[in-house]
């Protein structure tokens, strides 16, 4: 089979009472002959027509995903939310959009590009969308009928591009894959707040005072996982330090999705030994020489026998492989701390470890990484951050805030 260079994905989607009964419509097209590789028309219940949308975007990408890995992706779509708010232009802000942004962003190469187009330059998307409402097709099939006007590989220019659209990236960079399969996803959802969260006390890992949630952190929690579960199907497995405040998290997560959690002591947080419990100033009046030594020096450890951001971060690469390696090609829900998400954000932009000392993270946040391994000229593992301090809503976390 010849390899595809790049395709065109259209996408659709469509609610007859908005919400009520919905459906989508996507077509995967080689974007050189313009042929059609697949297509999809799948029922999604009642939804509104935005979270239809989205879904015709999904569907689209999953199949460039299945039948021309590695190609350049142009995505097409009649709505304009959807290309503004996936090239980055405008704010995912509605909670039942979000899971399903951030899934498109785990499906979608580096480089790939969303196009606007007017309704009647998508109307193959659309034919499907309503086939599916109307009982005539459900699910994939391969290759399809040729457009009326076969599309050419520079048709894009005829039609309305966003001004900000997605710039191609080098093509070195593009499609990013697993040699072995499909890249590997890894949702980091911080913990709930805690008495000490609360109290803006040193909170460690398994050697510390190691508090529980407490009721609004297992409210905040659990409405996190209410906002990840239209993604439930494509999680295989929930992983947890086994913190009792990320635990907990885990547990209140793995309910949600139906999956045992599981512990990886990697994702602890750091041990901040005798600091541990108090405030920050409590530990500037008592331990300030140790402060100070700690904030100017990567290698320090806290209270002079804890654990260094350095030691940290060895411990939760270690951990960042064990999961690699278990669910390589998967997507996985970490429940974990404040340090180890930021370390590996850091370590996913190839930014020095300083780099967290310039972050925030919110109670019960998300935060999503995939990591890829490269082709033949791309032999180490590269990472891209889709999703940093992701919330439900506002009001849920407006403590944390304040």
């Amino acid at each position: 089979m010849t390899e595809i260079r790049a395709v065109i994905i259209e996408a659709d989607g469509g609610s007859r009472g908005n919400p009520g009964p919905a459906a989508y419509g996507a077509v995967l097209k080689n974007a050189d002959t313009g042929e059609v590789i697949a297509e999809d028309g799948t029922t999604i219940g009642e939804a509104t027509n935005n979270v239809a949308e989205y879904s015709g975007l999904i569907a689209g990408l999953r199949m460039a995903e299945e039948f021309a890995p590695g190609a350049d992706i142009e995505v097409r779509m009649d709505s304009k939310l959807v290309v503004e708010q996936m090239s980055g232009n405008w704010k995912v802000k509605h909670p039942s959009m979000r899971p399903l942004a951030v899934e498109a962003s785990r499906l979608a190469p580096f480089g790939t590009t969303y196009v606007w187009v007017p309704r009647e330059r998508n109307k193959h998307a659309d034919r499907l969308a309503n086939e599916a409402l109307d009982g005539k097709r459900h699910g994939v099939t391969v290759g399809g009928e040729l457009p009326s006007e076969p599309v050419a590989a520079d048709a894009a220019a005829s039609v309305d591009r966003v001004d900000q659209a997605a710039p191609a990236a080098p093509a070195g960079l593009r499609g990013w894959s697993h040699p072995g399969g499909k890249p590997t996803t890894l949702i980091l959802v911080r913990h709930g707040v805690t008495a000490h969260t609360v109290e803006k006390r040193f909170s460690g890992g398994l050697a510390s005072s190691n508090p529980g949630l407490s009721d609004e952190g297992r409210a905040q929690v659990r409405s996190t996982a209410e906002w990840l579960a239209p993604i439930a199907d494509d999680v295989a497995a929930i992983v947890a330090s086994p913190v009792q405040r990320a635990w907990e998290s885990g547990e209140i997560l793995a309910e949600r999705f139906g999956l045992p959690a599981e512990a990886e002591p990697g994702f602890a947080e750091m041990e901040f030994g005798v600091w541990d419990g108090l405030t920050f100033a409590e530990v500037a009046e008592r331990h300030g020489a140790d402060l100070d030594a700690w904030l100017g020096s990567l290698d320090a450890p806290p209270g002079g026998h804890g654990e260094s951001f350095r030691v940290v971060e060895k411990r939760v690469l270690e951990g960042l492989q064990r999961v690699i390696d278990r669910y390589a090609g998967r997507t996985v829900v970490v429940a974990s701390h404040v340090t180890p998400i930021k370390t590996l954000v850091a370590h996913a932009l190839e930014a020095p470890l300083q780099a967290v000392y310039r972050m925030e993270l919110a109670p019960a946040s998300v935060t999503v990484i995939t990591w890829f391994t490269g082709g033949s000229d791309l032999t180490e593992p590269m990472a891209s951050l889709r999703l940093f301090n992701g919330r439900p809503t506002d009001d849920v976390f407006q403590a944390s805030l304040r």
